[in-house]
């Protein structure tokens, strides 16, 4: 069982830094209750979720847990009030369920985190490799560089892990660009198979073709670059979203925007902390930057929180006012 290095250095910080002590002390919370976050099971919410926390324990002095839930049933508790704050919503997911939360006036969306994607993508040594294919439609004329084990006459395209809401539309896509005849789709069972498959691929520097999302460690981590698709158009994307889409056409697709929602309750009962909140924002770049150092230590989420905490204090020392910085830093 590993330490959890967050508590660990916080508990050498109460033994060794008087001063931080004092600090801890001067903060008070505005709530005399534990603030609940929503714990989803993707790697950027674990490290967010983990990094705000922290923040709200040293620096504001509040008492806080994470209650381990999922996108749909987070959305239903945020509503209720069993939750307070939801730190990472991707709006394509959710958008019809989202706009019926927000006509209730139960959630509010209070600040944009980044702006995460959805892409086909091949690494860049296979980009060298065969140069001419730079778009989805090319695949066709390659399909012998991405040979499929189980049907060696066809290309294999990793499409989304089984039963999740991006196999929907990776699926309407992958006959929209008529591949079947020289493809088939693979869906890996899981998030963990999929990854593993394509991360032995990679290190064995094989021609891989294959839909991924981002920010994840497994982007931030490898070379890639996204094949081409046609423009993104809102209408002929909504057809590729639904399981009844008759007539599937190509789009690319769109930008996700991820944002925080909170309790409208928690939002009145906790100005200060909403306002922290609202601010939260990374460049994607430097999400990329730490969901790899992430998969290059096997860290946690919460020594992953520590080491944001402590190299990107150019980012997070923006969200908060000095003598809440001050606190934090402290306590690292």
């Amino acid at each position: 069982m590993h330490l959890n290095p967050v508590k660990t250095l916080a508990a050498a910080a109460v033994f060794f830094a008087f001063a931080g002590s004092v600090q801890a002390a001067d903060a008070k919370c505005e709530l005399d209750r534990t603030v609940k976050f929503g714990g989803m099971n993707w790697e950027s919410n674990l490290v967010l979720v983990d990094v705000e926390r922290f923040i709200m324990e040293k620096g504001y002095g509040c008492k806080t847990e994470t209650l381990p839930t999922e996108t749909l049933p987070a959305l239903a508790a945020l509503e209720r009030g069993d939750l307070d704050i939801n730190s990472e919503i991707w709006l394509n997911s959710v958008a019809d369920p989202w706009d019926k939360a927000e006509k209730t006036g139960k959630v509010k969306r209070i600040g944009d985190v980044y702006m995460g994607g959805e892409a086909w993508f091949i690494p860049r040594y296979t980009a060298e490799r065969l140069p001419e294919l730079k778009s989805a439609a090319d695949l066709p004329k390659f399909k012998d560089e991405f040979k499929d084990p189980e049907e060696p006459s066809k290309g294999r395209f990793y499409g989304c892990p089984a039963g999740w809401g991006c196999e929907v539309t990776s699926t309407n896509l992958f006959h929209a660009l008529k591949l079947d005849d020289t493809y088939t789709l693979y869906s890996p069972g899981t998030g963990a198979a999929q990854k593993a498959a394509l991360t032995s691929a990679y290190k064995r520097k094989q021609d891989v073709v294959f839909y991924y999302w981002y920010p994840t460690p497994l982007v931030g981590a490898l070379d890639l670059v996204k094949l081409e698709l046609p423009p993104y158009d809102a209408e002929t994307h909504k057809c590729l979203t639904s399981t009844t889409c008759k007539d599937p056409k190509p789009s690319a697709y769109p930008d996700n925007p991820v944002f925080t929602a909170v309790s409208t309750e928690f939002s009145k009962e906790a100005p200060q902390l909403t306002e922290f909140l609202s601010k939260v924002s990374i460049p994607l770049p430097e999400v990329d930057k730490t969901l790899a150092h992430m998969e290059e230590s096997g860290d946690d989420s919460a020594a992953v929180a520590e080491w944001f905490l402590k190299n990107k204090a150019d980012i997070w020392t923006k969200w908060v006012p000095a003598e809440v910085a001050t606190r934090v830093q402290g306590a690292l």
